[in-house]
């Protein structure tokens, strides 16, 4: 079927929520991409920061067929094969930074994106907030009445960033501090205040103002859809503090950073000596099946009963095992350091291109912003004539988020035909 044929039924029969860029890939390798067309492309978005792993990967592509030939998919009402190795994995990773006598295990609620995840998290922090009011009531003496008055009055406040993203269902979209995004959906469901990232004078007033109905603070350690903006540590020190002060929990959306990402560490908190209390999780954990997590530290995870939350294909059989795969092969030895070293490979090189006013980023993370007058979205729209798959957060800012097996050959190739593009 041609480009023309597949453009004209999306255009009748698929719902215009994306302005789709004039290209229909059909296979990949790596870092490649090709089109129906057989031209080659190489990509620097990852499906938006997905295929960890990177195109048609031989292992995983091995582990799905094996996987697919046996069980796709029970549902949650029974036990799957390898989910609860998956879980202790990710245990063990989210403790990486952790001295051994302070570590505590994580439990994990398996979910299929980044927006489940995130809603996970909101319902717990509130939930856990609900419980451990009536807790300290009942530990104070207190009669079912006091308990339940308690219970009704808890925390329910969540905290986020200007410029966040969280997702687009009504509670993470009303998490994501981005009132050009909520305007067309509004009435928003209530409970979420944004404060700037950054600025610790604001946190602290807002914790004064507001401190005893606070249940939690969402932080994106590297805000990747504005941008990539990385929070400084001395911020997120600060949302730690309070958090502990209060008795509110501390949640990093690890959805677009998280998973090795950033290199060295599996998680960016790590990168920031925090240590969060839960913890989202998607995009590349599954290199491009649909998988998420919402992890939390087990005193908290226990807040959920059976029934308090559920999913139909969370966690299904076939992610499991791509998970597994993925976080066996980021975690292999060497992998980690690999990646990083190929992030600041890709910020040098970026900063030497004419064009570029200025780079940021961890790991495989990065962007640039554009001398003035440069539009960046056409930039990304000259790039897949050049063979590039690029990507633009702004009219001057592009955004780098390449399979996590880039390898610095890779980086010469996008330097070389970007500084064209630019020139």
């Amino acid at each position: 079927m041609s480009l023309e044929t597949q453009k004209e039924l999306e255009s009748a029969y698929v719902m215009h929520t994306f302005a789709r860029k004039p290209v229909e890939f059909v296979r990949g390798q790596g870092m490649l991409l090709y089109d129906a067309e057989g031209r080659e492309y190489l990509d620097f978005l990852s499906g938006i920061g997905v295929v960890s792993l990177g195109h048609s990967n031989p292992a995983l592509v091995a582990a799905l067929q094996r996987q697919d030939e046996k069980l796709l998919h029970v549902s949650n009402y029974y036990y799957v094969e390898g989910r609860g190795e998956v879980a202790r994995t990710l245990s063990g990773l989210l403790n990486a930074c952790v001295a051994e006598a302070d570590r505590t295990p994580w439990k994990s609620f398996f979910t299929n994106s980044g927006a489940e995840s995130n809603e996970c998290a909101i319902k717990l922090a509130r939930l856990y907030a609900k419980k451990r009011a009536e807790a300290q009531v009942r530990a104070q003496g207190g009669d079912d009445a006091a308990a339940a008055a308690a219970r009704e009055g808890a925390p329910r406040t969540v905290v986020t960033l200007q410029k966040s993203f969280h997702g687009r269902t009504l509670a993470t979209l009303a998490a994501t501090a981005q009132p050009a995004k909520q305007e067309a959906f509004q009435p928003l469901p209530g409970g979420f205040v944004a404060t700037p990232a950054n600025d610790v004078e604001a946190l602290e007033r807002l914790f004064a103002d507001r401190g005893a109905d606070i249940c939690a603070v969402m932080v994106e350690c590297i805000q990747g859809e504005s941008g990539v903006h990385p929070c400084t540590p001395e911020f997120l020190a600060k949302v730690r503090e309070l958090t502990e002060r209060t008795g509110a929990l501390m949640i990093c959306d690890e959805v677009q950073c998280g998973i090795y990402r950033c290199g060295t560490y599996p998680f960016g908190f790590q990168h920031f000596g925090v240590q969060p209390d839960i913890v989202s999780m998607a995009k590349g954990i599954g290199s491009g099946i649909p998988m998420g997590v919402c992890a939390a530290r087990a005193q908290v995870a226990d807040a959920f009963d059976p029934g308090d939350h559920g999913t139909t294909f969370g966690g299904s059989c076939l992610a499991v095992v791509a998970a597994a795969c993925v976080l066996d092969r980021l975690g292999a030895e060497g992998v980690p350091e690999r990646i990083a070293d190929v992030g600041d490979y890709l910020q040098q090189s970026l900063a030497g291109v004419a064009g570029v006013a200025g780079v940021r980023g961890i790991g495989l993370m990065v962007a640039c912003d554009l001398d003035e007058g440069i539009d960046a979205h056409d930039v990304v729209n000259r790039g897949l004539e050049a063979g590039l798959v690029l990507n633009a957060t702004g009219p001057s800012t592009l955004r780098f988020l390449p399979p996590l097996v880039c390898e610095r050959r890779h980086v010469d190739v996008l330097v070389e035909r970007l500084a064209k593009l630019l020139s």
